[in-house]
């Protein structure tokens, strides 16, 4: 054998034994993974066996409310084994959870999505500092932290809501939302038009 193709061989091993360092960060709905896109082709190239990792990941999620999104964190060994760290749902999910609502506002700080109390803020945050990265936070810095990702969100915090006024606000709410994505539709409409 010559000394090209012996270093070929040599390049060969080194390269099946590559490791991923960096985790995959994703969000999968509870119960809901499968071996399509996107997951299966993430899962994939980190020569991960995509089937039993579903069904896993489908086991350990069999108590949630099916569809939930879930932040999960894979970390990949050497021998193709995973470590599957899954938090609790995003923020803003439960935020728009809380306050009713299917999405945000277009324009954060000047239009009014939703509203919530402190009461549903705090129980939030009690939620959310249970997560690795919000372990070190203090319940004030939490509570400030969701503050601004409901301001962001366009959800309003306020100290007591009216069930009944607010019910009125939704359905207000609701039209001008249906508005919002008829003005986007036409938008798009319009430049598929100019395209094509």
């Amino acid at each position: 054998m010559s000394k090209a193709a012996a270093k070929l061989k040599s390049l060969k091993r080194v390269a099946e034994r590559v490791t991923h360092t960096t985790k995959l960060k994703t969000n999968i709905p509870a119960g809901m993974a499968a071996a399509g896109p996107p997951l299966g082709p993430m899962l994939g190239q980190r020569a991960i066996n995509i089937a039993a990792f579903c069904k896993d990941f489908n086991t350990k999620t069999a108590e949630m409310k099916e569809g939930v999104p879930l932040p999960c964190r894979i970390s990949v060994n050497s021998d193709r084994t995973y470590d599957l760290t899954i938090h609790h749902p995003p923020a803003t999910f439960f935020l728009k959870q809380a306050a009713g609502i299917q999405r945000g506002t277009m324009t954060p700080g000047r239009e009014v999505a939703g509203m919530i109390t402190l009461k549903h803020l705090y129980e939030i945050a009690q939620i959310k500092i249970q997560d690795p990265p919000n372990v070190m936070l203090t319940m004030q810095q939490m509570c400030e932290m969701l503050i601004g990702i409901a301001r962001t969100c366009g959800i309003k915090v306020v100290r007591d809501l009216d069930a009944t006024e607010y019910g009125q606000f939704l359905e207000e709410r609701k039209v001008i939302v249906e508005e919002q994505r008829r003005d986007l539709q036409e938008k798009r409409d319009a430049k598929m038009l100019r395209t094509g």
